[in-house]
């Protein structure tokens, strides 16, 4: 399957959608982590949704989603940038039974973080009811936080994940009961045709009655945003004590990022300079 973002919009009605396929953005992922095929499955999901939420938005810089559990799943983040890469990482404990969502994560909340390269941060944090499933949690969030009726659909098998969005538009225009028709229409989707189905062929198939308007594609691509310096600032956040216990104990302090797997070592000399004042610009190991 191709990586792609197909962004279209309805030319007599106000509604939008997208259609995100990914292949090899979701198994390198995947291929990070051993993940269990239950937790593959939610996280190839959530990349999805988050693919999507992201197409509708017009700023410079981050969308991070994230689902909290104190039961076997304790924490899925997905992020995804104005640029088009994302990343995704998740963690559990023992072993994650084929169960509901609600019953993974238990007494759970979704995070939704909007972090613009300048400017704050806005986050907005949802409960959700059991026996929800990752796309209704993210309707009840746009339709309660956002005032956007939204809807969503997802799949994802076999290292494929693939979702499909409509959101009716603030400022309505045209038939007004094209919103209702819409979502009869995409109901019909079903999770073989999101996967394997072409995003043009699935927009014939789903909407050829309708006069729709299709974007130029984009291409999704994994990429991780970790770097020696960030990690020398998360070290500085913890503070010198707890770094120089670490450092007392083993000698040196090392660092893997959760979401791709690079490694970061810092030796007693990169952790002078580190609270010196100087940076990590003169540190230089890392772990593959």
């Amino acid at each position: 399957m191709q990586d792609t973002l197909e962004r279209f919009i309805f030319e007599q009605a106000p509604v939008r959608g997208e259609i995100v396929q990914l292949g090899s953005a979701y198994q390198e992922v995947l291929n990070r982590h051993g993940y269990p095929p239950v937790l593959q499955k939610l996280i190839g999901e959530l990349m999805t949704a988050a693919t999507l939420l992201s197409a509708t938005l017009k700023f410079d810089g981050t969308l991070v989603m994230q689902l909290h559990g104190h039961a076997a799943v304790r924490l899925i983040v997905v992020e995804v940038t104005s640029q088009n890469t994302i990343r995704a990482m998740a963690r559990w404990e023992g072993d994650i039974p084929d169960v509901s969502l609600g019953e993974l994560l238990g007494e759970g909340r979704f995070v939704i973080t909007l972090d613009p390269t300048e400017g704050e941060a806005y986050q907005g944090i949802v409960g959700f009811e059991p026996g929800q499933s990752v796309a209704q949690i993210i309707e009840h969030y746009m339709q309660s936080s956002e005032q956007l009726q939204t809807r969503l659909w997802l799949a994802c098998t076999d290292g494929k994940a693939a979702g499909l969005l409509v959101q009716k538009l603030p400022a309505g225009h045209g038939d007004p009961d094209a919103w209702d028709r819409v979502q009869k229409l995409s109901e019909t989707v079903t999770a073989e045709e999101l996967l394997d189905l072409p995003p043009r062929d699935l927009l014939y198939r789903l909407f050829h009655q309708e006069e729709v308007r299709v974007f130029d594609p984009s291409t999704p691509t994994f990429a991780c945003t970790c770097s020696r310096e960030r990690v020398g600032g998360m070290l500085q956040m913890v503070g010198k004590a707890e770094i120089d216990s670490v450092m007392a104990e083993k000698g040196q302090v090392e660092v893997t990022c959760e979401f791709c797997g690079q490694g970061y070592q810092f030796d007693q000399v990169d952790v002078a300079q580190l609270f010196g004042g100087h940076g990590t610009d003169h540190a230089g190991t890392q772990l593959h």
